[in-house]
């Protein structure tokens, strides 16, 4: 039961956003409170009937919240939250699904148009004041994104809306949803998730946008990038988990191993060759490309 909300007390746990200061200008008259930084999250959760919050929890939390009766994640990601331990405590969770599909998808379609057009490559270029000369192979050049086919996991708010963004670049867009028949939007086409290797050596783009679930974690390993073009990319806006640990990403002869954990291994990611921030990978190995599948 929550108190009366003369007596309700939320916190906004978050290390940048302004939930707080956006909260009270509304003037509810219910009181809040904002931290910044784990230790003191760790300090005052006992004082929250309400938290609102995302990368500062921690499972160690909940021994010190006598009072809290909700937590409201901030993103749309609720797998950090050890959901059986907060049912035995009757706390309940809620996601902010849909709260960024706009800026999630966005951020996909510029890592599309940045690996296309060899934008990570540019910038380097311009920060070494190198003047890269005219090139002569066409694998090695910019290239346009019209007419390519773009595989999109996972077609839900996110998913439908780079669906969306892509087909007004002129791609030829596929989706895979857990229930077709929940419709295809603007993609060109909609498959089951199960289809997924049967699907990846017709595209020249990948984007995970499926949320991490016991079905889709470690769902794209080296059985897939087996099926992909060495010439395709791998965009993932998802969670990390959604790729195996140790799933090799080749580039010509050379191959390394990735376990997707913490920022040096974002790092390591960065720095491979033609990744756009946490993004895209070559394609493991040649095959050629089949043909495309009607609507």
């Amino acid at each position: 039961m929550f108190p009366a909300s003369d007596q309700l007390s939320i916190c906004f746990a978050h290390i940048a956003y302004r939930l707080h200061e956006r909260f009270s200008a509304l003037g509810t008259g219910i009181g809040s409170f904002a931290v910044r930084d784990p230790a003191t999250l760790e300090k005052r959760v006992g004082e929250a009937d309400v938290l609102v919050v995302s990368g500062l929890w921690q499972n160690t939390l909940l021994d010190r919240a006598g009072r809290l009766r909700f937590i409201q994640s901030i993103g749309a990601g609720t797998d950090q939250f050890p959901r059986d331990e907060l049912k035995r405590r009757g706390v309940r969770l809620a996601s902010a699904r849909g709260v960024n599909a706009r800026a999630v998808a966005e951020h996909a379609m510029a890592l599309i148009l940045a690996l296309s057009r060899r934008l990570p490559e540019a910038r380097d270029n311009q920060g070494k004041q190198v003047w890269r000369g005219m090139i002569g192979e066409l694998a090695e050049r910019e290239d346009e994104i019209g007419g390519k086919t773009l595989l999109v996991v996972g077609l839900g708010d996110i998913g439908g809306r780079l669906a969306r963004l892509a087909k007004a670049f002129d791609m030829h867009v596929i989706g895979l949803r857990r229930v077709p028949l929940s419709g295809r939007g603007a993609a060109d086409a909609v498959h089951r998730m199960d289809e997924l290797n049967a699907l990846l050596p017709e595209a020249d783009f990948v984007a995970l946008t499926c949320p991490l679930t016991k079905e889709t974690e470690s769902l794209i390993d080296a059985q897939a990038f087996g099926q992909m073009r060495p010439s395709a990319h791998l965009v993932n806006v998802a969670r990390g988990r959604i790729l195996r640990r140790s799933s090799p990403a080749a580039s010509g002869a050379a191959a390394a191993q990735f376990p997707l954990r913490g920022r040096s291994a974002v790092s390591r990611l960065n720095a491979a060759p033609r990744i756009g921030c946490a993004s895209g990978f070559p394609r493991a190995r040649d095959r050629p490309a089949p043909k495309r599948r009607d609507p």
